[in-house]
């Protein structure tokens, strides 16, 4: 997974917590991920019907769907393609110069699959749960200095 895909799984997460549409600037400070690969990925995620972008003076990016219904698979398939272990596992079956004398090809199929299944089954909101703001602790309990109790 590229270091882009992991920016754009954050990015994914503030939106998801923020439960709003928020604007590349505020992104960008929030993640601490800087405002020009914001701006990219934002646009690339847009294309894949992550996000939605709203133009305007509260204009921003927000979640096409709830987090719940946005697969990590769907991130990682939006910036990187295909998920695949190896190249002769990938769906355009690329050939490597060794496929016909490789024993390891068969192998990777199940590990491909099994990857493909947990990231498929794995959903935004598991990242990035919503978690509402803490209650106040209960104020402790006044302290007495120099009473012996007797």
């Amino acid at each position: 997974m590229s270091k882009l895909t992991d920016y754009a799984i954050v990015l994914l997460a503030h939106l998801a917590r923020s439960g709003r549409t928020l604007a590349a600037q505020e992104l960008a400070a929030r993640s601490g991920v800087p405002l020009p690969t914001v701006s990219k990925l934002c646009k690339e995620l847009s294309k894949a019907g992550l996000v939605i972008s709203h133009r305007g003076r509260h204009g921003g990016y927000g979640l096409a769907r709830p987090a719940d219904h946005i697969s990590v698979a769907e991130i990682v398939e939006a910036l990187e393609g295909p998920i695949a272990l190896t190249d002769c596992t990938s769906p355009a079956k690329v050939a490597c110069g060794i496929e016909a004398t490789c024993p390891a090809k068969a192998s990777f199929d199940p590990v491909t699959r099994a990857i493909q299944g947990a990231l498929a089954g794995l959903p935004l909101s598991a990242i990035a749960p919503f978690r509402a703001p803490a209650e106040d602790p209960p104020a402790p309990a006044p302290v007495t200095l120099g009473v012996h109790a007797s």
